[in-house]
């Protein structure tokens, strides 16, 4: 399919990212009708999120050790201004910490749910009328596939993590304007990442739905800064996980001109 040939929403932006957010909702209503799948869909988001949260909670325990080690020049100034530092850089810290893991746990946590997420977002599109295109991918290398675009994704990721970290230090910017940096770029990459299970179903590769999403940017940041914003709610990844697939399924749709519309 030549990406370039669908037409770009001529729609306001600001309409577009909300259509987007309310993709998600969409993906919550149509995820709960199947209880079955429900269930199926929140045990590799579990596994996940007990994983994470260990290394969260570590991260959270060592923070000092780990302001202290990237700040050692300020060992000789004075009580005050040192701890001050190093409590700024013990928030960045976290919080590119938190960044890095809403991004890649969709990464981790698809490769462990794969079989579950492939199936309810098969599920989705048989509702909405099957999937134009579709072609047989084999279970395994589907699997080497999703594992190496997670990873470029996750390299992606890393990178916009440093210089959001260093801007963590300046003082109010830090933590007001990187923060909304940050949302925007990670629902941009949990946008790229959530959309790989309907579009490899088509035989589509991480450059073809990257350039398909960026047709309507507005509408993917909309889907993916609600998905986002959902994961930094504690346990929320671990529940909004599977409707996040089911949105993204309609997302893709949208982007390659389908139907989204049951029946």
């Amino acid at each position: 399919m030549d990406v370039i040939s669908i037409a770009r929403p001529v729609t306001g932006a600001a309409s577009r990212f909300l259509s987007g957010a309310g993709l998600l909702l969409r993906g919550v209503a149509l995820y709960v009708r199947s209880p079955k799948l429900m269930l199926l869909g929140v045990v590799p988001a579990l596994i996940s999120g007990v994983l994470y949260l260990a290394v969260f909670a570590a991260l959270i325990w060592f923070v000092d050790d780990l302001a202290a080690l990237i700040t050692p020049f300020a060992d000789g100034w004075s009580t005050v201004w040192r701890d001050l530092l190093r409590v700024v850089a013990g928030l960045a810290i976290v919080g590119v910490g938190g960044l890095l893991g809403v991004v890649t746990f969709t990464a981790v946590t698809l490769v462990i749910g794969d079989p579950f997420y492939e199936a309810i977002s098969e599920r989705v599109e048989n509702r909405l009328g099957g999937t134009p295109g579709a072609v047989d991918v084999p279970f395994w290398s589907s699997l080497r596939r999703s594992l190496a675009d997670s990873v470029r994704l996750m390299a992606l990721s890393a990178l916009v993590g440093v210089p959001l970290f260093v801007a963590g230090f300046i003082p109010l910017v830090g933590q007001t304007v990187v923060p909304v940096i940050g949302a925007a770029i990670g629902g941009w990459f949990l946008a790229v990442e959530l959309v790989g299970a309907p579009f490899y179903r088509r035989g589509m590769r991480l450059p073809e739905r990257r350039a398909l999403l960026k047709a309507d940017r507005p509408t993917a940041l909309g889907f993916g800064v609600a998905v986002f914003v959902c994961f930094l709610i504690p346990l929320g990844a671990v529940l909004v996980m599977p409707a996040a697939v089911a949105g993204a399924t309609l997302l893709a749709r949208r982007a390659l001109g389908q139907s989204t519309t049951e029946g």
